[in-house]
């Protein structure tokens, strides 16, 4: 039986006079993978950023299994167990792909980034284990044979997936991936959809805004549609496909 581990209740966030995200109700389900979508400025996007506190909500509340999130620092919740990719891929382009999964493995350690470059004597062993558990990561989605080289010099679709491999180096309870599949061709998207697949079967509960419907029917449980800022769909993915409300706010009336 799945239990709830997030809960977006009555969200509401407010930018000047525009209402990106209004009265949204939605639960999360453990193990499971749940995807949002909708038209271009629906407010999908905002509603991660305020799941990961890189914005505080204007009104309505979030649980995080079954607790009220205070956070409104990104990193107080990666501490909780949340963890997030973004729609434009974000890594060190200077660093090599295994130093950018290890940052995100040091979030981690006891000695954390600063101090372990500071006092490397002391902390050679944990720095040791960091190295390793990165190089896990990275063959998890299919990278170590690009370990060392510069992040930048990777295509988009090796970038998103080392994306991926530093959150997953933060071992989340909840990853939120935003538009993951966006710039990737059909191959390059059917790897990706079967990434997520696997990272699901390592009891991670997935979170996922994208626009390729394909993938999202593919791969979800459960899809919340949202318009305007508002839900006005849930359910399977054969169920929002039928939806009136979905197919109005697609295609028009």
């Amino acid at each position: 039986m799945n239990h709830i581990i997030l809960e977006l209740i009555n969200l509401r966030k407010v930018f000047g006079g525009v209402v990106a995200v209004n009265a949204l109700d939605l639960t999360v389900q453990k193990n499971t993978i749940t995807s949002i979508i909708g038209p271009n400025g629906a407010g999908k996007t905002t509603v991660f950023n305020l799941i990961t506190g890189s914005i505080r909500p204007t009104g309505g509340s979030i649980e995080f299994f079954g607790k009220q999130m205070q956070a409104n620092h990104a990193y107080i919740a990666a501490g909780m167990g949340i963890a997030r990719t973004f729609q434009n891929a974000q890594v060190f382009p200077d660093m090599t792909v295994l130093e950018n999964i290890m940052v995100g493995r040091h979030l981690k350690s006891s000695s954390g980034l600063i101090r372990s470059s500071l006092i490397p004597p002391f902390f050679r062993r944990e720095e040791k284990e960091i190295k390793t558990e990165a190089m896990k990561r990275l063959s998890f989605v299919g990278l170590d044979e690009h370990a060392d080289k510069p992040a930048g010099s990777l295509p988009l679709g090796y970038q998103r997936m080392l994306e991926i491999a530093r959150a997953l180096a933060m071992e989340p309870k909840l990853l939120l991936l935003d538009e993951p599949a966006s710039g990737l061709n059909t191959r390059e998207t059917f790897a990706m959809g079967e990434l997520i697949g696997r990272i699901k079967k390592m009891n991670i509960t997935v979170m996922l805004v994208e626009h390729d419907m394909e993938l999202v029917m593919d791969i979800s449980d459960k899809v919340a549609v949202v318009n305007f800022g508002s839900r006005i769909a849930e359910g399977t993915p054969a169920e929002v496909q039928l939806n009136p409300d979905v197919i109005a706010a697609y295609l028009g009336e």
